[in-house]
């Protein structure tokens, strides 16, 4: 990205401005932005990365290392130096970045993007975004060395920023008007907060609330089921759970609250799609006789990345990974001795309670027959260019009252609660230290076992051969529907009665079958003595992905590649066959019966050249909306039907009620369905032809990687030809799939191999900001290259030295 994408955004500016003026409020003068010697043409070109740079209170040199990949290497004396350096280094490429997301997470938007992001801001703290981190703030600070670490990390941030003049910030600062502020050990909480929030995207208990209200238990369990009726855990089914020697807690009287929902509107919620593929298979099923483990998240994808990738090492540890710009250490990665990565576990750990108030003033609430008395958070939220807004929020002994007549509620007397994980503090800092520097599966176990939220399944590989899979996280030990649907905040028997110990959460290690994975299906099978339901995480990708190391004796990198990349649709092979044999031919048009030989032909690889994942993509929505017609989500605040039902109702139940469309006389079956919705998709896709030409998977799709701020196309990649879907392995829609791709292979040295979507840079003038993104796509990676010490120079482009100040 060079001068042209810069003029062309130069361009755009004035527009862009336009709407933010419009949307929130004040803007910086163009003339500023746009000088010569302060403004946006500042920013071109690359990061300097070689040279002696002073940084106070280090106690020794640094060296960092950068490969061609702009990858930095950075090799410390010490702990305390190390994550100096990483503080420094991370905000050094990825300023901007760092510091914005925190302010999203703490609800802080409204200061420098105006009123507009008020009610977003508001959301963030009546979720405890604050409350949360605090709590963990509170419990690090338990932890004199984690502390000290946090407290060095923050240091090298500020090192850094410090170095600034204005001339030098990011071009971000410049777009939007503003400074960098001084990095604290707080900030680095709200980043973890908003990472634990972002991992809880399945939270329906109040529209799961409405829906059992509209259509009863029976109808509600048909579509929302606990167990699917094909099911491959992420724990193999064969585990023996007879060890678990602990009381269930027991279903008391009246299970949920006794009333609709009545929210404006509901909160906004993290994509419901975050989730992630891993995978390692044992010595005995690898080509090379080495364990080989694999992991790649599935996030919205944004440029700067989400992830930032580093070699961090001292002369006790070294590890390599993806970081996260303003946490220390390595969250996914690799040392010489293990491997490990993370995906989303399918663990309810967030309730809502029916709140019912005393009186209008909200100073006490009803709890166990008495009144129990609340107490108020005043959160006080700047807005650029306007006064502070101070938001009272009410607080139970279940959590914030998120909802009531003051936000999103109308009524005075009743509010809604949250309880959730993630405001109970816990120590990550600690957690990624102790995994960075495990040496075997011991030292894996005793780092993760004290985690809290987001409920994980973490993957382990290790030199000498041992594979695992723990569904990690603090899971309360609910009776048999708890928090399924809103309960009784009034009721102590609904509260949470006691955590399920770290050692019964549900984990296996060695598995005969040579192999353990996880892409986001349930935990276990219905054998697992502690209740968990499910929460409407598809089952095709753990099928593909299971059945892909059944199907043969040994496996090797190539094959975890390809299989990363996989493109096959499970879901269309199971649906497609069943459409077809129910349409009627004889009442085809011409261009319909084109369509349907595409579909006939096609061998269910979303592949970016094909038109059938386009065809089967418009005609399986179609389909679904035609048939949930009873399901007006927006206005009545319901769920809609989980996908898989959605095929599992068509095939097993064709002439059920749910087929008959409302706004007909007539009683239509899931054959009417199939034939109506297939013409209008046909319709509508000629249509869309004539406009946007063929209908390929690469042209329909569109995938692209936007910037964070959205509004500037010019710092953004459009039209990446990638093939798969959400229910692929390769799981790619529009603009969430797979961030960061890493495979390892654990041997006397560790190989590996990575890419993600995006460059090393923040700057959008820098060659590094965008450039993987197009091996990504075509499912290519970059061997890693893990340095074992300082001196080995291999692949290394240039060297920076960090250097105490005197």
């Amino acid at each position: 990205m060079k001068y042209l994408k810069l003029l062309i955004t130069a361009i755009l500016t004035a527009a862009v401005f336009y709407g933010l003026n419009n949307k929130f409020g004040d803007i910086p003068a163009l003339g500023k932005f746009l000088a010569p010697n302060q403004g946006i043409w500042q920013n071109e070109g690359d990061e300097i990365i070689s040279g002696e740079i002073a940084i106070s209170g280090l106690d020794e040199a640094v060296t960092v290392h950068y490969d061609a990949q702009l990858i930095p290497h950075i090799f410390a004396k010490n702990d305390k130096d190390l994550y100096k350096a990483q503080g420094y280094i991370t905000a050094k490429h990825r300023l901007w970045q760092m510091e914005f997301q925190t302010y999203a997470a703490a609800g802080r938007l409204s200061e420098i993007i105006g009123e507009g992001a008020l009610n977003y801001d508001r959301e963030q703290r009546r979720n405890g975004m604050l409350f949360g981190a605090e709590n963990s703030l509170d419990v690090v600070k338990q932890d004199p060395e984690a502390l000290a670490l946090l407290e060095a990390y923050s240091a090298g941030v500020n090192a850094y920023i410090n170095s600034l003049e204005p001339e030098n910030y990011p071009v971000e600062y410049k777009l939007l008007g503003y400074q960098p502020e001084a990095w604290t050990i707080d900030k680095t909480m709200h980043l973890l907060m908003y990472m634990t929030d972002m991992l809880c995207g399945r939270d329906y208990d109040l529209e799961f609330t409405n829906t059992i209200k509209k259509f009863g238990k029976k109808r509600f369990d048909i579509l929302f089921p606990d167990f699917y009726d094909i099911i491959d855990p992420v724990i193999p089914k064969d585990t023996d759970w007879s060890y678990i020697d602990t009381e269930m807690t027991e279903i008391p009287e009246g299970e949920m609250a006794d009333d609709t929902i009545s929210v404006t509107e509901l909160m906004t919620k993290p994509h419901p799609n975050n989730g992630s593929n891993n995978w390692a298979v044992a010595p005995k099923k690898s080509a090379s006789g080495n364990a080989i483990l694999a992991s790649d998240p599935h996030l919205g994808l944004n440029l700067p990345s989400i992830w930032f990738v580093m070699q961090l090492s001292t002369p006790e540890h070294n590890v390599y990974g993806a970081t996260l710009p303003g946490a220390l250490g390595v969250i996914i990665g690799f040392n010489d001795d293990i491997s490990w990565g993370v995906t989303n576990a399918t663990r309810d750990v967030k309730d809502w309670y029916k709140i019912d108030f005393e009186d209008k003033s909200r100073k006490a609430y009803k709890y166990n027959g008495q009144w129990k008395e609340t107490s108020v958070r005043l959160e006080e939220i700047k807005i650029k260019g306007k006064e502070t807004f101070i938001d009272s929020v009410i607080y139970t002994h279940h959590g914030p009252v998120s909802y009531d007549y003051n936000f999103k509620s109308d009524n005075e007397l009743k509010g809604y609660a949250m309880k959730w994980a993630g405001h109970i503090g816990h120590n990550f800092t600690d957690l990624f230290y102790k995994l960075n520097r495990a040496k075997d599966y011991n030292d894996y176990r005793d780092a993760i076992k004290n985690h809290v939220a987001p409920a994980q399944n973490f993957v382990f590989a290790s030199k000498t051969g041992d594979i695992a899979m723990w569904v990690q996280g603090q899971f309360p030990n609910k009776w048999k529907g708890q928090g399924k649907f809103l309960m009784d905040g009034s009721n102590p028997d609904h509260d949470w009665q006691s955590f399920i110990l770290s050692d019964y959460n549900a984990h296996t290690k060695n598995p005969e079958r040579g192999f353990v994975s996880s892409a986001n299906q349930h935990p276990t099978d219905s054998m697992y003595p502690f209740y968990v339901f499910n929460d409407g995480y598809d089952t095709y990708r753990s099928r593909i992905i299971n059945n892909f190391f059944r199907s043969k004796e040994k496996f090797d990198v190539e094959d975890f590649k390809d299989l990363q990349n996989n493109n096959f649709n499970l879901k269309a092979s199971e649906i497609v066959p069943y459409l077809i044999e129910n349409l009627e031919i004889s009442e085809l048009s011409e261009d319909e019966k084109e369509a349907l030989d595409i579909l006939k032909n096609w061998d269910f690889d979303n592949h970016i050249d094909s038109k059938a994942p386009g065809l089967f993509s418009s005609w399986n929505n179609s389909l679904y909306n035609l048939l949930w017609d009873e399901f007006d989500v927006e206005e009545e605040t319901l769920k809609w039907p989980f996908t898989y039902q959605y095929m599992y109702m068509l095939k097993n139940h064709p002439d059920d009620d749910f087929m008959d469309i409302q706004d007909t006389p007539e009683k239509e079956t899931a054959k009417d369905l199939i034939q109506q919705s297939f013409k209008e998709t046909v319709e509508k896709l000629n249509k869309w032809k004539e406009k946007n030409g063929d209908y390929t998977w690469k042209n329909y799709k569109r995938s692209y990687v936007g910037h964070l701020l959205q509004a500037l196309p010019a710092f953004s990649v459009q039209n990446i030809p990638i093939g798969g879907d959400g229910n692929t392995v390769n799981a790619m829609t529009r603009n969430h799939g797979p961030s960061w791709r890493m495979i390892v292979e654990m041997g006397d040295k560790p190989k590996g191999f990575g890419i993600y979507p995006g460059g090393q840079s923040g700057n959008p003038g820098s060659k590094y900001y965008d450039n993987f993104i197009d091996d990504w796509a075509k499912g290519d990676y970059f061997e890693i290259n893990f340095l074992q010490s300082e001196s080995d120079s291999t692949s290394i482009q240039s060297t920076q030295t960090l250097k105490p100040a005197k």
